[in-house]
């Protein structure tokens, strides 16, 4: 190969990396905007009649509707991606989120209209959720078929940098709004601006979207004519147990997540510990950048440690952190919020870079934005959508935040353990042909291969 021909392939590695990486970024700004309003504002402004924590569990359950229909996302996203492509896929989901995201900074309240507010409310939540699904899929499968060998953990780490830095983003706006602006005026209007600005970043990521080119393993399945016509059929009937697998992997990540960025500790610190609510959001925003950090270290070092123990380190950190997480909150010390957030998000890296390329291995290509997209989305329902609300109604019925550790530290053991029994193909190459279409899962180690025999 020339150096010339090396420099151009490097540059569109780098392309499509920060492509994926800053369309994420938008889809998870709009996620997590959402997420943060419902701690802070929904519960005021669209479920009024209900009190306390009633309307704060009502709040968190909205933000947990959009998880139920992210595996039907994942279903037509991955339908479409596995038979027509990624690429155009991707920017149907930017489009449609960026949508549903301004469509919030325009509903009226309960005041104005009503039970027709939270009733529009939900419906943009589903849209966000529907979204959702079949965005993660496209950008991490883009990310890693366009790797080069021995790189696909460095490469998939950029679309799970999104999360983080649209965290971070999100938080952020919100933190600069109600700082600058009287309560009063934010909770009337001034927390309508971020989801307005989401049209602005839309328009931004549909256009860079558009100009990466089309993953190199599917252009080889259009080139042999070997996509499938019946990508959900094959993935249920052949590949059943890697969605199993690779959804309890992701679970134990989802419930550490959104215990952090799903807005329980934000709505638990201001509210059960007294917090004041800048100093809450600014440990939050310090905790993203940590997440953000370790993202991106954990995607390279899994090249070279290999996936499963990557994930094992990370998780073995998130259950030592289980049960001191709230016993520092409670103390009402900003440093030792600061201590538990960061600690929490150090784990959560480690367990979120390699998640492009671990997916994506396990999955032969014809399937693999299915397969992929319907773990992410199976996963996120079981360990992410309705974290903030059991945490509430675990505290609530308790009184003791101990009920919630302990939930935290059986997610992470079973994603543990889940990630332990799959097998390293990180040396094994992505495209075609499948071998294992029509065998036994080459995903799961051989012990667990035995056990199955």
């Amino acid at each position: 190969m020339t150096t010339l021909k090396k420099s151009s392939l490097a540059r569109e590695h780098r392309r499509v990396a920060w492509a994926t990486a800053v369309g994420t970024t938008i889809e998870w700004y709009d996620f997590f905007i959402y997420a943060n309003a419902a701690a802070l504002v929904f519960a005021q402004l669209y479920f009024s009649p209900l009190s306390g924590t009633a309307a704060t569990l009502v709040a968190f359950a909205t933000a947990g509707v959009s998880f139920v229909f992210r595996p039907l996302g994942a279903i037509w996203g991955g339908y479409l991606g596995d038979k027509f492509g990624r690429r155009a896929v991707l920017v149907i989901t930017l489009t449609l989120m960026g949508g549903a995201t301004f469509a919030i900074g325009l509903l009226p309240t309960y005041a104005s209209i009503g039970i027709a507010a939270p009733i529009l409310l939900v419906f943009c939540r589903i849209l966000q959720g529907l979204s959702a699904g079949g965005e993660w899929g496209g950008a991490a499968l883009l990310a890693v078929e366009h790797a080069p060998d021995g790189q696909r953990g460095k490469f998939g780490v950029y679309p799970q940098l999104g999360a983080p830095a649209g965290m971070v983003l999100a938080i952020g706006m919100i933190t600069l709004l109600s700082t600058v602006m009287p309560n009063g005026d934010f909770l009337a209007w001034g927390w309508r601006i971020p989801f307005l600005l989401s049209f602005i970043l839309i328009i931004a990521g549909v256009l860079i979207r558009r100009n990466v080119s089309e993953s190199p393993v599917f252009a080889e399945l259009k080139e042999k004519k070997a996509e499938s016509n019946t990508p959900l059929g094959q993935l249920f009937r052949f590949h059943w147990r890697h969605v199993v697998l690779a959804a309890l992997i992701f679970m134990g990540n989802g419930v550490g997540g959104y215990l952090l960025v799903g807005g329980y500790i934000t709505s638990y610190a201001t509210g059960a510990v007294g917090m004041d609510r800048n100093t809450v959001l600014l440990a939050v925003v310090v905790a993203s950048i940590t997440w953000f950090i370790f993202t991106w270290i954990a995607g390279p070092l899994s090249d070279r440690i290999g996936r499963k123990r990557t994930y094992q380190i990370g998780f073995i950190a998130q259950m030592a952190i289980a049960f001191p997480l709230f016993g520092f909150i409670n103390t009402g010390s900003f440093p030792l919020l600061l201590l538990a957030v960061v600690l929490l998000s150090f784990g959560q890296g480690l367990t979120y870079g390699p998640q492009s390329a671990l997916f994506c291995e396990m999955f032969p290509a014809r399937v693999r934005y299915s397969g992929a997209s319907i773990a992410y989305g199976l996963g996120a329902l079981i360990g992410g959508a309705f974290t903030p609300t059991i945490a509430t109604y675990l505290f609530s019925t308790t009184g003791s935040t101990a009920s919630i550790s302990l939930y935290l530290l059986a997610a992470s053991v079973i994603s543990i353990v889940a990630v332990s029994v799959v097998k390293d193909r990180s040396e094994e190459p992505l495209e075609i042909p499948d071998a294992d279409v029509a065998g036994r899962d080459s995903t799961l180690s051989v012990e667990t291969q035995r056990a199955h025999s």
